[in-house]
Parts: structure tokens; sequence; C-alpha cells
């Protein structure tokens, strides 16, 4: 067990081998949210040692925290205990975590502490939602080619007829007219065939994921202001792995265009890659991955649409069509891929998986 020091023992009568072998993380924290006690379980979770988390104000651990502070404090000046799910906490030095907590308030020795048990929840979360996510996808897909048939069929008569219009017309200020019809025409199929979006994989060969990078990074730095940083941080020990580059890059870019748009102008964009072990892709356990993440600075995704913003027509933006992400995430599941976001304000990060290795 841990305390303040061996002539202040905060919690005397438990036993250290019940709190220690829990699986859940335990903290005690005082009437100034100070960390008295914090088993083992919570040293893992928070990714630091009971020594370092001593003393600390629990609040001032994480950068950014879902938990509201008043719940906490309800806990000692009104002896109101509560329980908050899926709370997003990121910590300062730390990998950014989802968890379930509790709070109940307990006596010892006269004074009020606060409970506190915290329950990661997040590759519990990451695969419900997976298979969530994959079916209303799926079902949103069959939705939208259903009335892209319905549409495109009387579009073509449409500017079919327009079309033997114009060569009718005697008075050519009327083509003018029978122009627009065509025009709208082709815009309208143009948005119809975006919304159905790649239907198939294109053509897959051994490439290097970090030319894919570059190209876009060459392409939105032709278009971006001087105050908007495009950041490269590769790991070059990443090998070539079977991809279709043209497909791979249309995804990355439609996140990084994303991004920029996000921060209008000014801020930073941060594309790193890094390999990883031992991952579970759509069912499958693969030895080798990696991942390739986008991030920015910007004000971040807001809190109503970080669990739909990958499907169709779902977008943040007064203009936006919603396609972007929608089509990014197919692409990557193309690939056996997936792509993950997490943001708070100040921090919002695009996570593309893709499969390397299965053995």
């Amino acid at each position: 067990m841990t305390a303040i020091d061996s002539t202040q023992q905060i919690i005397p009568d438990l036993s250290d081998t019940l709190l220690e072998n829990l699986s859940t993380a335990i903290l005690l924290l005082d009437h100034h949210l100070l960390i008295r006690f914090i088993n083992a379980a919570g040293e893992q979770t928070l990714a630091q040692s009971a020594h370092r988390l001593i003393g600390e104000k629990f609040t001032t651990l994480f950068e950014h925290s879902s938990l509201q502070s008043e719940l906490l404090q309800n806990v000692f000046y009104k002896s109101q205990g509560f329980s908050d799910a899926e709370v997003s906490l990121v910590p300062t030095d730390a990998a950014p975590l989802l968890a379930d907590i509790s709070a109940s308030p307990i006596i010892i020795e006269g004074d009020t502490y606060a409970l506190i048990e915290l329950r990661r929840v997040d590759q519990q979360r990451r695969i419900s939602q997976e298979v969530i996510q994959n079916a209303q996808q799926t079902a949103a897909r069959d939705l939208v080619r259903s009335l892209a048939h319905e549409i495109k069929n009387p579009l073509g008569g449409l500017r079919g007829a327009a079309q033997l219009l114009q060569k009718e017309l005697v008075n050519n200020d009327l083509n003018e007219f029978t122009g627009i019809i065509i025009e709208q025409a082709d815009r309208l199929r143009n948005l119809v065939d975006r919304l159905l979006g790649p239907q198939q994989l294109g053509q897959r060969s051994e490439h290097n994921i970090h030319r894919v990078l570059e190209t876009v990074r060459q392409l939105v730095s032709m278009e971006k202001s001087e105050d908007l940083a495009l950041v490269p941080d590769y790991d070059p020990s990443i090998p070539e792995f079977p991809m279709d580059p043209e497909q791979m890059q249309q995804a990355i870019l439609n996140i990084v265009k994303n991004a920029v748009e996000a921060l209008e102008g000014k801020g930073t964009i941060t594309m790193s890659t890094r390999i990883t072990n031992q991952v579970t892709l759509k069912g499958i356990r693969y030895r080798l991955a990696v991942e390739i993440s986008i991030v920015d600075n910007g004000p971040g995704v807001p809190l109503e649409l970080q669990d739909t913003v990958f499907y169709p027509m779902v977008s943040g933006k007064p203009t936006g069509t919603g396609l972007g992400l929608s089509i990014a995430q197919t692409l990557a599941a193309q690939h056996n891929g997936r792509i993950d976001c997490s943001s708070w304000p100040g921090h919002t990060e695009f996570k593309i998986t893709l499969p390397i290795r299965k053995d």
C-alpha cells in the first residue's frame, strides 16, 4: 500500500493484497482533490508511478478531461457520489484513455475523502463502435446507392432532352438556358458519383507509404497559407506493403484537407507514421501494422459529431457535403484497415491503421 509517509496512514485497515490485486484503478482524493492513495491498477491506467502521483492534484494530471469538476466537488460538499460513463481523459504525459468513473464519499478519521473507481473501456468501445459503424455505414451506403440509382436515370433523360432541345432551337440566345440545364445535370451526376464513392479496390502493389504522404504534403503545400505548417514525422523503418497508392492518397488527402479547413489557414498539421504490433482489424489479428496519424491543433471535432463523423452527408461545416471522411473510411476498409478519430479542443487526430503482416 502507498501512503503519504509511514506515519500518516490514510487507509490503515484495508488489505494491501486486496487493493493491489484489483483490476480496477482505485484512487483516494482529499478535499483539495490531491491524490492520497492509488493502487497498482491506477498506476498502470495513468501510466505513472504512485511515487509521482501521491500529492498531485487529480484534475491537473490531464491536458483534457470531459469529467465535470462540479461532480467531484459535490462528493465533498454534498456527500453525493456519482457515476459517469465513457469519460475522455488525456493525461499530460501519456496516451488518451476512455474510462467509466464512479466516486463515493468516505469518512476516515473524521475527514471526508472521495473514493474513485476508474475502469478503462477503450478496447471494448473500439470493438463495439467498429461493429456498429460498419453496420451503419453499410446501411447508409445501400440507401445512397438506391437513391443514386433513382436519381441518375431521370437525370440522364433530362440531360438528353436538353441536348435535343438545344439542337432544335432557332434562337441562339435560348441556348444559354439549355446550357444551364446540361451543366446542372452534369453537376448532379458528379455529386451522385461522389456519393457512391469507390466501389472496389484498385490495382494493389508494394508501395512506400511515405511517398504517398509526401505527394499529399506537396499538393496541400501549394494551396496553404504561410501561417499553416505541415510537419512530417515518419518512421523510416516501415516497409513497403500492398496498397493502391492512388486510393490511399485520396483517403489521406481528404483527411488533411479537413484539417486545413478546420485550422482556417493558421496552425500546425503533423503527419506521422509508426509501426504497431498485434492489431485486430475486422476480426483478424495482424502481427504488424502501420499507423498513419494526421494531427492538427485546431478547435476539435464537435462532441455531437464524433460518433458519426465518418457517415455520408455528416459535416460540421455549413457548406460541407460530408463525403470526404466517409470516402476515406471506405478506402481504408477496402485495404482491410480502419480510421479512428480522437478529438478535444486544441487536438484532433485521425489515425489510419493498415495491416502489413498477418503472421
